[in-house]
């Protein structure tokens, strides 16, 4: 036998491009833009409740209320303690139309379509709210989305300013995409896995992958990333959409 001849690597089966979303694909946070966005449109007297909205902001930066409560907080003043899906679904996707026209890094855009030309199947994975987020992922033309539920004990017709479940961010986003990867019959070892994000939470996420990439890092993103050998990219560059 030959012991020159070079056996070559099988394909894998599942190639997976996994986007982070805020400041990731988007140029800023869509979190806070969404609440503003549905209060000038819908209850304005609720714009008298923002001060309340900057004393829970106080509460988390001094670590009396977790990253969650203060998200249900928020939506609680801004939107209503229970509201009907199909009176906030038009702002969702008014408030989607303008992220896409206006707030998306063009480099990240053409990652997409590069990772699509290449055949990866791209999921979204967010901390932000489903309430929007699937809205923004429609435009994207992404299909597979994780992101942070709110509480529907009415079943479709109502949704409650409480999450359902864990907010979709660190190591419980890392969770969902494990549980996705079940779900879809996905197994690690057969798989090539890209991830992009912006921020350090996503640590487990990117370290998981087989290429991690730090796009317009956070401060400590920046400085994690040349230690854990993660490539770093500047997707402010271009300027997007």
């Amino acid at each position: 036998m030959d012991d020159n001849i070079v056996v070559p690597e099988p394909s894998p089966a599942h190639r997976i491009a996994m986007y982070d979303m805020d400041r990731t694909i988007t140029r800023a946070g869509t979190y806070s833009g969404f609440l503003m966005h549905v209060v000038r449109r819908r209850q304005q007297w609720r714009m008298l409740l923002t001060p309340l909205v900057g004393l829970a902001g106080v509460a988390y930066a001094l670590r009396l209320i977790d990253r969650s409560r203060l998200k249900a907080i928020n939506l609680r003043l801004l939107v209503g303690p229970r509201f009907r899906r199909d009176e906030i679904a038009p702002l969702a996707e008014s408030y989607a139309d303008q992220v896409i026209a206006r707030g998306l890094h063009a480099a990240a855009l053409a990652q997409l379509e590069a990772d699509r030309a290449a055949g990866y199947r791209v999921l979204l994975a967010t901390a932000s709210f489903h309430l929007y987020v699937d809205a923004i992922a429609k435009r994207l033309g992404i299909d597979d989305v994780l992101a942070t539920r709110l509480d529907e004990p009415d079943g479709a017709d109502h949704v409650h300013a409480r999450l359902s479940g864990d907010n979709c961010y660190g190591e419980a986003k890392f969770a969902r995409i494990s549980d996705w990867m079940a779900a879809n019959a996905i197994i690690r070892d057969a798989a090539h896995i890209r991830a992009y994000s912006d921020h350090v939470s996503d640590h487990p996420m990117l370290h998981f992958a087989d290429e991690a990439v730090a796009t317009t890092p956070s401060r400590k993103l920046k400085k994690l990333a040349p230690r854990m050998g993660w490539s770093v990219v500047d997707w402010r560059a271009r300027k997007g959409r």
